[in-house]
């Protein structure tokens, strides 16, 4: 399976300038290879070709007066910026055309100077990892990485990232392979909500720490006192700095807490459940903020690749699953019932439910279902009871390898990771 390992990079001002140039070119390929798809789409001649593009937006457009400073980055970074291209309009087309699953994809959009985030790919002829603990990025140098872990294989790509708050990341893809954690006994179905933030079926609650809601103030500060600065100032500039960073604080916390937690889970579970939330849907209620707030689906996320990471199984059951109607004691259906009502009592069997643990508990029993229908196991009708590889030559002949730079033992590099 393939990962991504993202770590902290520290460029000094040449390399955030040769960076900055980078960004910018990767974009202008970007923009003139779309703006001559669209000419030709919009006269009606045929898709243009990506070798024709490359030809002329990047090769011959380096001879020209107006693109010559594209010689200035690494090639392989315009190549990848097309490549990007071609995996937009591919996506585009599989979900015009219904090939692929999820929501619709929009055509790829112009991408503008003026965006917070800014990135480029590389594949592996285009940097290495040196033996002083540096990464060497082609036509930039030597950046100084902050590594918290080991690389457990050999990268095949790289993508540099400058977030909105000013930050560098590198973040390598890797192909490794599962690590099997010892199997235990135990299965979990979760109900996700927003004042508990999960409640899994064997009774643990945990509460949301609502990051977004505590910083709200310092947040809304930050807003006004950009507001209150003239454009174009240097006032204006330096808090248009202060706010990315303030927001980049409560994202940074919250997937924290989302990788504690799901690690925590799959660990201690050999099969884990959850309902299948419409969240962009949910995004757009009256309850949106706390909804973003909470982080659902990048939670849920987490859970899936590292239950496929360590061989741990991870089930979605279906939206529509009434698991809040069904009484997980005699499994009768007692209909809907308003969201201020956390506690009710069966009209059946007079079992008293705590509504959030009673769908947990529903929920683990409708994943195990699935999970036995689609082994081709018999399950009967009706309502269930609750139970890329390149090659290429790299700078001071180092070759990019697994582990950490510099940081050798007697059996090859020292992993660090917990």
């Amino acid at each position: 399976m393939k990962l991504r390992y993202n770590f902290r990079v520290y460029p000094n001002a040449p390399q955030r300038q040769a960076l900055a140039q980078a960004f910018g070119c990767a974009r202008v390929v970007w923009n003139d290879c779309l703006r001559a798809r669209m000419v030709a789409y919009e006269a009606g001649l045929p898709y243009v070709s990506s070798k024709d593009l490359s030809k002329e937006h990047i090769t011959q457009a380096k001879r020209t007066p107006d693109r010559a400073w594209l010689a200035d980055v690494s090639a392989v970074v315009l190549q990848q910026s097309l490549r990007d291209l071609d995996s937009a309009f591919k996506n585009f087309f599989d979900s015009a055309g219904g090939r692929s699953k999820g929501r619709k994809m929009a055509p790829p959009r112009y991408k503008s100077k003026k965006d917070f985030r800014q990135s480029i790919r590389l594949t592996r002829n285009a940097f290495s990892l040196t033996s002083n603990g540096c990464l060497y990025v082609a036509k930039v140098g030597n950046l100084k990485v902050k590594w918290s872990r080991a690389l457990p294989a050999a990268p095949s790509s790289l993508t540099v990232v400058r977030d909105p708050a000013g930050r560098y990341f590198t973040s390598f893809v890797v192909d490794t392979e599962p690590e099997s954690l010892s199997e235990v006994d135990t299965e979990v179905g979760i109900d996700l909500g927003l004042t508990t933030f999960a409640v899994l079926s064997d009774g643990t609650r945990i509460g949301s720490p609502e990051f977004l809601r505590r910083a709200e103030r310092k947040l809304k500060r930050s807003q006004r006192d950009l507001s209150r600065k003239a454009k174009g100032s240097k006032n204006h500039a330096k808090a248009r700095v202060k706010l990315p960073k303030q927001h980049a604080r409560v994202s940074d916390r919250r997937r924290d807490w989302h990788h504690k937690v799901s690690t925590r889970i799959i660990r201690d579970n050999q099969a884990v459940y959850v309902e299948n939330l419409a969240v962009s849907a949910l995004g757009r209620t009256r309850v949106a903020k706390s909804v973003h707030d909470a982080g659902w689906a990048s939670f849920v996320s987490m859970l899936e690749y590292k239950a496929a990471k360590h061989s741990r199984h991870f089930g979605k059951i279906g939206r529509f699953v009434p698991t809040s109607q069904v009484c997980s004691t005699c499994g009768h259906k007692d209909g809907p019932k308003p969201l201020h009502i956390r506690q009710w009592t069966c009209s059946n069997c007079q079992t008293v439910h705590d509504r959030d643990e009673n769908a947990a508990i529903n929920t683990l029993a409708a994943g195990r279902a699935d999970r036995l229908n689609a082994c081709g196991a018999p399950v009967g009708p009706g309502v269930i009871p609750a139970q890329r590889d390149e090659t290429g030559s790299h700078h001071g002949g180092h070759q990019t390898a697994e582990g950490i730079p510099g940081r050798q033992a007697a059996g090859g590099y020292v992993n660090s990771s917990p």
